[in-house]
């Protein structure tokens, strides 16, 4: 039994009154926690002029935020679970406001990264499991799937509106309004959550703090992500660079074997360790971080195992799509942020109809929708995705894309937390944002190294095979091998010669886009195929249907360590 912020202080007679106020301070949490994942990206060229800086030791703060946030989250969801809802959440606020509060003031990289990456990450890894928590033990019935639709919009009116906003402050104002806005923000939840949401009471005995399982899945969720993420710039398996943290190198690229196959390996052998060591301590009746009893719940356990891939497949996309509209099209980050603004649009149509139908079909139908939906929209992207594209013909494909998130997105967390006991809703929401974190690291990464190398192959076979002089010839497949669609032509190439290496790189840049397309595509098939292994949840989930018939003995179940977390 554990604390519960949002258990009522007495007998209840009917639903929260103010449980729509407290939607609206979620919602604005929701937004800038998934926000801050997204608008600090086109800022990096103008932080760059400011600090005098490299890039890779700026990337730290946007790399730091992720691999914070991804390391913490499950942790996040337990401390809820045990000191309360509320109480964690206005922390996880105080710290994110503190956090961006200095980012905002910081005069050089490691005040940044201290700001943004470490306390802005501890703070979001508090915020955003006990917001799907809050909602998961204030609604009931019709009104959870209406809030959760609620909150899947705005997340994903967040992701897609990030660029647009980001580039809309450092254009006008400063990269410093990007964190100012938290600063702005976080102190209107924190009074929200004091004056409306359930202070709440004892419920019994307050479980210990399981220090050794927090320790494992912190340490194996940092080197998974870290793995995963950097292995297309650290090489995946001979080192393409020498690791470097604070001016020091830390894994040279003379060493026989990269970073990032170490990091992922290592991670396995810790996240199964926690696997057996979790498992153990419930056997025991201890307290155990996660309880794996929970994966008998045929909702909770293939509903992460769809959430991962459908992260994957979407997080990739949100990778590539970018690159082919820069590199192929030559948009401006502007530009490019507004082409991809109606995907915002389209998630809350998708959210706020998709939460209407699951009175008619129920919450499981909608996911299998909205993920055929997004299925289409891919396919619809992929036949536009050519050197005459233009916002009209990306229009129809985002606008299935969008629809589909709406409808699954938001709603798949309603099914992944359907049946889980109130005492554990924090935890399981930080499995669900974990496995979306580790499937959206995985997209990008397979996803964009899928780009890269098709990119760079089709780069070589069109130059090899073009009028150029050898000479240039020479320099620009040494040139695509070294900087792939960012070569530049050297300076006096003439304009003839220079508009034919412009040309193939463009034709290569779509070919690679479409094959790393088809792949994504190939993902959410498969994330669509694992959604009919989830039972019926009714649109009334606060009593699923048949659950003694979903229940699966645990010890059979055969659980990969790395899946689990979940981006923007």
């Amino acid at each position: 039994m554990t604390i519960l912020d949002d258990a009522p202080a007495g007998p209840t007679t009917g639903p929260d009154p103010g449980r729509w106020i407290a939607l609206g301070i979620v919602i604005m949490a929701a937004f800038i926690v998934v926000l801050d994942t997204t608008v600090l990206n086109v800022a990096i060229p103008t932080i760059l002029r400011d600090f005098h800086t490299t890039l890779p030791d700026l990337q730290w703060v946007v790399t730091g935020y992720a691999l914070t946030f991804a390391t913490l989250l499950i942790i996040g969801g337990r401390l809820g679970d045990i000191y309360g809802h509320r109480r964690i959440f206005i922390i996880g606020a105080a710290l994110f406001g503190a956090g961006s509060l200095l980012a905002s003031v910081s005069n050089g990289v490691p005040q940044l990264v201290l700001g943004e990456a470490v306390i802005e990450g501890i703070g979001a890894s508090l915020m955003l499991p006990t917001t799907l928590a809050i909602l998961s033990v204030t609604f009931q019935g019709r009104e959870r799937a209406t809030a959760f639709a609620a909150w899947g919009a705005t997340a994903g009116v967040a992701a897609a509106a990030g660029p647009v906003i980001g580039g809309f402050l450092t254009t006008n104002y400063s990269w410093r309004w990007s964190f100012r806005i938290n600063v702005i923000i976080v102190p209107l939840t924190i009074i929200g959550a004091v004056l409306f949401m359930k202070k709440g009471r004892q419920a019994g005995r307050r479980p210990r703090i399981d220090v050794v399982g927090a320790m494992l899945i912190a340490s194996g969720m940092f080197l998974l992500v870290f793995g995963l993420s950097e292995s297309g710039a650290y090489g995946w398996w001979k080192p393409l660079a020498s690791f470097t943290a604070a001016g020091r190198t830390i894994w040279p690229s003379s060493w026989p074997i990269a970073i990032g196959p170490v990091a992922i390996m290592t991670a396995s052998a810790i996240l199964t360790s926690f696997v057996f060591y979790e498992r153990a301590k419930e056997r025991r009746h201890g307290d155990p971080l996660f309880e794996f009893v929970h994966l008998r719940h045929r909702t909770f356990r293939y509903g992460l195992l769809t959430s991962s891939v459908l992260a994957l497949g979407q997080l990739g996309l949100s990778f590539v799509l970018p690159l082919f509209l820069q590199d192929a099209k030559h948009l401006t980050a502007a530009q490019n942020g507004l082409w991809q603004l109606p995907v915002g649009l389209f998630i809350i149509a998708g959210a706020q109809v998709g939460g209407r139908l699951i009175r008619a079909f129920g919450t499981t139908v909608v996911v299998r929708l909205g993920l055929a939906s997004y299925l289409f929209g891919l396919f619809l992207m992929l036949h536009a995705i050519t050197l005459s594209i233009t916002v009209w013909k990306l229009l129809p494909g985002l606008a299935f894309y969008g629809i589909g998130i709406g409808f699954a997105g938001a709603q798949l967390t309603n099914v992944v937390l359907s049946e889980i006991p109130k005492e554990s809703s924090g935890v399981a929401s930080g499995a669900n944002t974990t496995v979306r974190q580790v499937g959206g690291a995985l997209g990008v990464a397979v996803i964009g190294s899928i780009l890269a190398v098709q990119t760079v192959s089709n780069a070589v076979s069109r130059i090899k095979s073009a009028p150029l002089p050898p000479g240039l010839k020479a320099h620009a497949l040494a040139g695509v091998h070294g900087a792939g669609a960012s070569y530049v032509p050297p300076p006096g190439t003439n304009a003839h010669d220079a508009g034919v290496l412009q040309h193939a790189l463009q034709l290569s840049v779509a070919s690679g886009t479409r094959i790393a397309l088809t792949f994504a595509i190939a993902v959410v098939a498969v994330g669509l195929l694992l959604s009919f292994l989830i039972p019926r949840v009714p649109a009334d989930n606060a009593e699923p249907v048949g659950v003694a018939d979903r229940l699966e003995p645990l010890e059979p179940l055969d659980v990969d360590p790395r899946l689990r977390q979940a981006s923007a």
